[in-house]
């Protein structure tokens, strides 16, 4: 009899198992079924686990953070799959929306209140994804150029047909190994920098440096960026964002490529690896450059649209270092065929807190509206 019992419960644990493994299947089946997708969204969670699967026991490959933009490839009940560093991830749906999301808190414990806020954008602004293309100019120099930029098509703005192309600086994982020619004819560096003077090959784009608390200077030239094309798109401006998440695998020749098809003016965002708080300033054209093209062709324009800048943060009371320029043989120059300018709003023991920010964005957009306006 005993016996007989306990082959009944081993019977009756067995089909237990087994019906929960029918169970766990199916669940599996349905969450990996995501209706194909091709959506621009953005994170509204504070941070979010990008996993390997659709489920908090996949393994997290990286994390995400509030405002981050990612392009989802398909939808799920309650799980997103989402194309990031090249390969297929998974993201809670819940946390994504479509509405892009203002991310002005640079520190931890800063502005803890406004964590979160939505920004709508104006009536008429449309998005949509732009990449390099074999056909573009100078699209054979680039080594990196997998990804993709978000155009902010301003329809019903004011001056929606001009188009500003907004480089949030470095933020590319791995740039920093690869090398691409210094000037498109094949000539070495006129100056020191990033890359020797005399080097005929460059990084691709560089990591950038920390500022004095350790924070990634990537992190805030988006954050700076963003704040930016907010600004610029509420004055009636188109805005293409060359960089609008984490990481986008586009070098420094790459976005300068996208910048001259699309826009009518190119303004990557830095700041110095210097430690003295010296100011901004803008990257001159240097004399030996003058005569290469396209930089010949173009190098007044950039000149002009750099002074402009300068004028536009030192009237919003912006410190400035010394006359707001400084010679420098870029790679992002080199390559321009629209007027182009690398700014740096400080270095390294700047401040650069949400106050700052904001008014260094106001300044900014200041200074464009005076080089392309009438």
């Amino acid at each position: 009899m005993k016996n007989r019992m306990r082959s009944r419960m081993h019977l009756a644990v067995w089909a237990a198992f087994v019906v929960l493994g029918v169970l766990f299947a199916a669940a599996e089946v349905r969450a990996d079924t995501f209706t194909p997708a091709d959506l621009q969204m953005y994170v509204t969670a504070g941070s979010l686990n990008v996993r390997t699967g659709p489920s908090v026991q996949a393994q997290v490959r990286n994390i995400l953070h509030r405002g981050d933009a990612v392009r989802v490839t398909g939808s799920g009940t309650e799980w997103n799959r989402i194309r990031l560093d090249g390969g297929e991830y998974y993201v809670a749906k819940r946390y994504l929306s479509e509405t892009a999301v203002t991310q002005s808190n640079l520190r931890e414990t800063e502005d803890a209140g406004s964590k979160g806020v939505k920004q709508t954008l104006p009536e008429g602004v449309k998005t949509r994804r732009v990449s390099v293309t074999d056909s573009m100019q100078f699209a054979s120099c680039s080594r990196i150029r997998s990804g993709s930029t978000v155009l902010y098509e301003n329809k019903k703005g004011a001056h929606g047909s001009i188009v500003v192309a907004v480089n949030a600086g470095h933020g590319t994982k791995g740039g920093s190994s690869v090398k691409t020619l210094s000037h498109p004819d094949g000539s070495p560096k006129v100056t020191g920098g990033t890359n020797a003077n005399g080097a005929v090959y460059s990084t691709a784009i560089s990591y950038g440096m920390s500022f004095l608390d350790g924070t990634a200077e990537h992190t805030v030239t988006l954050r700076e960026a963003k704040l930016l094309r907010d600004e610029l798109l509420s004055r009636g401006y188109s805005v293409l964002m060359l960089r609008e998440e984490s990481d986008v695998q586009l070098d420094n020749i790459a976005r300068t490529i996208l910048a001259n098809t699309f826009a009518a003016c190119h303004v990557a965002i830095h700041w110095d690896a210097t430690g003295s708080d010296k100011g901004a300033f803008f990257m001159s054209v240097p004399d030996a450059l003058k005569t290469m093209e396209p930089v010949a062709s173009v190098w007044k324009r950039s000149e002009a649209l750099g002074d402009s800048l300068i004028k536009g943060l030192r009237e919003r009371g912006v410190k400035i270092f010394g006359d707001g320029r400084m010679a420098m043989d870029l790679t992002q120059t080199s390559y321009s065929t629209v007027p182009s300018v690398d700014i740096e709003l400080g270095d390294k023991a700047s401040n650069y807190d949400s106050a700052t920010l904001r008014l260094l964005a106001k300044g900014l957009a200041d200074g464009i509206e005076r080089y392309v306006l009438p």
